[in-house]
């Protein structure tokens, strides 16, 4: 067995959470946490680094976890992990394109392994992951609406780890993983598109300017100071933006 894998000695099981209650609220006041942190401009990597770290804590006996995603070239992969082991472990299913994560993702179903020695769903998977030192796994889907995002998974390093009890719990905390993961989509989009339209408005402004720039050079109307750039974009196979953004450039430098 690898000895990157911490043995359970080395975990703070929460085995103090029974009460379904008391799981809720704790999961609950962890991501309101989370959340405080990431509107406050933690990383992307940061928040979801912060959400395997969490799982760890709150479900008894794992000693490892990891988060599945698409990545910006629309390949499953492991976007967060507490170690090695856990990567190594999800880049095999990957691989093979099968397993219980995977699987969990796609049928957007809970898929507990009690003993990858002996599991026979995903054999080729499941006995490479034992020799890792791996012994169980439990892997929930990230679903926000409609949308599997995902999936999360934690393993532990003795058989039969996690019960229906261990179940609920990952199913309550993923809930929440999902809404912090949609919500983090949603202000990138966002972002993304506010940018788009700065980006847009910059190459209104700057052609304004260029325009009257000509206007008071040239004595011409506005008209035709467009049509003026128009054809140097044309003859510098240049576009109307870029020529405006070099004027307005070179006439700010002159005039200093």
């Amino acid at each position: 067995m690898s000895s990157d894998v911490p043995s359970s000695a080395d975990v703070s099981a929460v085995e103090d959470v029974v009460d379904p209650d008391v799981a809720a609220d704790r999961i609950v006041a962890a991501f309101a946490r989370m959340s405080g942190l990431f509107l406050s401009a933690e990383t992307v990597r940061t928040a979801l680094e912060l959400v395997t770290s969490l799982s760890v804590e709150m479900v008894p006996h794992t000693v490892g976890a990891g988060i599945s995603l698409l990545n910006s070239e629309g390949r499953r992969t492991t976007t967060a992990a507490t170690d090695a082991v856990v990567e190594r472990a999800d880049n095999l299913q990957y691989r093979l394109g099968a397993g219980p994560c995977l699987t969990a993702w796609a049928d957007r179903v809970v898929v507990r392994v009690d003993d990858l020695a002996s599991d026979e769903r995903w054999p080729t998977w499941s006995r490479p992951a034992a020799e890792l030192g791996l012994a169980s796994s439990l892997s929930v889907p990230l679903v926000a609406g409609t949308r599997a995002l995902g999936a999360i998974k934690v393993y532990a390093v003795q058989p039969g780890a996690y019960t229906e009890r261990e179940e609920h719990l990952l199913t309550m905390f993923s809930s929440q993983a999902a809404m912090l993961l949609a919500g983090m989509r949603a202000a990138e989009d966002a972002e993304r598109v506010t940018g788009q339209i700065a980006n847009s408005l910059h190459g209104r402004e700057v052609t304004t300017l260029a325009k009257g720039i000509i206007m008071a050079r040239d004595g011409v109307d506005e008209q035709a100071a467009f049509l003026i750039l128009a054809h140097t974009a044309r003859r510098q196979r240049s576009t109307v933006r870029r020529v405006a953004e070099r004027l307005a450039m070179s006439t700010v430098r002159r005039r200093r």
